[in-house]
């Protein structure tokens, strides 16, 4: 687990907005934003990639890149995505969407940088998963647990035909599955679910 204070002050937040950009050709671009607004990480998807790739800088400039977040697979629905620190080169750890699982119910699975099971992001109500899959306007909320089911973060999408956003809440005490994953996690949401619905 990872020390607050070791972070850079953009994961130290408690909560968060990713916003997708709108008018982007080629690839993907993500803001996301603290609670005042204040724009605080900025990804970018590298397009034409058969393997994803998603790159995290500290302002749109894209003076210093934080994270690294790419998948060894080649266009895969249950792809593993391996988070990396940029400016170390350290493995934070890795996300798993449950492709197969995922076309009924959103499932994501965290992963430590030892490769053990720690957490889940799941969707929170099966109704309105299955609703979502018909219908794209109707938002959805998550959960993030640990592995003993013990909630830690919570993300909702907002309504909004035009711009997807979700917004994510870090629940105190300080979470046990490191801030750098979950700050993965919501990029790969604006990123990979509903482009695959």
């Amino acid at each position: 687990m990872a020390v607050v204070k070791e972070l850079v002050p953009a994961f130290q937040h408690r909560k968060y907005l990713f916003r997708r950009q709108v008018f982007k050709l080629f690839g993907g671009a993500f803001h996301v934003y603290d609670a005042l607004g204040r724009l605080v990480l900025y990804s970018q998807q590298k397009a034409f990639k058969l393997r994803e790739d998603f790159r995290v800088y500290s302002d749109e400039n894209q003076r210093q890149e934080l994270l690294t977040i790419k998948t060894p697979q080649i266009l895969d629905i249950s792809a593993t995505y391996d988070v990396y620190d940029a400016t170390t080169g350290e493995a934070v750890g890795a996300i798993k969407r449950k492709g197969l699982k995922s076309i009924v119910m959103d499932e994501w699975i965290f992963f430590s940088n030892g490769g053990q099971e720690i957490g889940k992001l799941v969707e929170t109500s099966i109704v309105g998963a299955l609703l979502t899959r018909f219908i794209n306007l109707i938002p959805q909320d998550y959960v993030i647990t640990m592995a003993d089911g013990r909630k830690i973060a919570e993300v909702t999408q907002h309504f909004n035909p035009f711009v997807l956003k979700y917004s994510m809440t870090i629940l105190p005490p300080e979470p046990p599955i490191d801030r750098r994953l979950l700050i993965a996690a919501g990029i790969l949401l604006a990123g990979i679910e509903r482009r695959q619905q």
